[in-house]
């Protein structure tokens, strides 16, 4: 499998001249089978992942079919602790990957040239870490940044409960604010069921009811990044994955956040309603892009991973 790129090179590092990308190896947790050879049969007979709902109790929602990754086993590639530290989806992440690997007889830990041309892409979710004074923190319970799974501060009426989330709690921060949580959001109060990218594209277009979508998203960001400054008033806060590429959350958000950040000062004149977006004077929190693209997450996860694992 190969393919181009064309127009501007988004980095100028990168070469200048289209290079060939093979796929040597394959990973798949789905709902079919927890690996390619599984996923493939199941496709070929027919079959249908689609199931009740098993890992949570459904019955107070209106559709209770799902299709879930079923007898899931990450302790072949992760530890104990690794496993109760890190969220399912990163599982299965690291999961697939080292199906991948392995598929593409590639060694435990890649280093020199082969790190250089081996790339993963994941996607999905919410979560976070914290440094301090260029170090990660990662706390006594390994949890240090685990913000998907606080429920979204300061709801409003039509945010409560909230939807269900894998966790078997409802309401988490990762329900809204992953581009999953966006995708459903916008099909909720329109019917259309929409990807993060497309909403934006007719909200710049002048759809008014992606619009709306990207307002509420963008008033949900505030609190939730808002409650984070509460508690660790960082100097800095850095968005990655998927999410970050909706440009004008850099400058909405940070004029929405002063409005949930205690002791920040707003001028009143400049004020308007859950709306507003102005006035906000004393938050000196930045909020930037990650400087190595929406996938700097991932890098960081595959440089901190222990040889042993990775």
């Amino acid at each position: 499998m190969s393919g181009q790129t064309s127009g501007r090179r988004p980095n100028p590092d990168w070469p200048a001249e289209p290079r060939r990308v093979v796929v040597t190896g394959m990973g798949m947790l789905t709902a079919l089978g927890n690996d390619v050879p599984s996923t493939w049969a199941a496709m070929v007979a027919g079959r249908s992942g689609i199931a009740r709902v098993a890992s949570f109790d459904p019955s107070r929602l209106k559709a209770q079919v799902a299709g879930e990754v079923k007898d899931f086993d990450a302790s072949g590639v992760l530890d104990k602790k690794d496993i109760r530290r890190t969220d399912r989806y990163i599982q299965f992440g690291l999961v697939a990957a080292r199906q991948a690997m392995d598929q593409a007889g590639l060694p435990a830990r890649l280093e020199g040239e082969e790190a250089e041309r081996t790339g993963v892409i994941l996607g999905t979710g919410v979560g976070g870490g914290i440094a301090i004074r260029q170090r990660i923190h990662e706390g006594p319970n390994q949890i240090a940044g685990e913000w998907g799974h606080n429920p979204l501060p300061w709801p409003q009426d039509d945010e409560w409960p909230g939807a269900a989330c894998y966790c078997g709690r409802s309401g988490c921060v990762e329900t809204f604010l992953s581009g999953p949580g966006m995708t459903c959001d916008h099909e909720r109060h329109t019917g259309e069921r929409l990807a993060p990218p497309d909403v934006a594209q007719r909200a710049a277009a002048g759809n008014k009811a992606a619009e709306a979508t990207l307002v509420r998203y963008e008033h949900r960001l505030a609190r939730a990044l808002a409650a984070i400054i509460n508690v660790l008033d960082p100097d800095v806060i850095v968005l990655g994955g998927g999410m970050s590429n909706l440009e004008r959350l850099y400058i909405t958000v940070p004029a929405l956040w002063g409005h949930f950040v205690f002791g920040a000062m707003r001028d009143p004149r400049q004020t308007g309603g859950a709306g507003d977006t102005g006035g906000v004077t004393t938050v000196k929190t930045r909020l930037v892009r990650a400087a190595h693209g929406d996938s700097s997450g991932v890098r960081g996860a595959a440089w901190l991973w222990p040889p042993a694992v990775a």
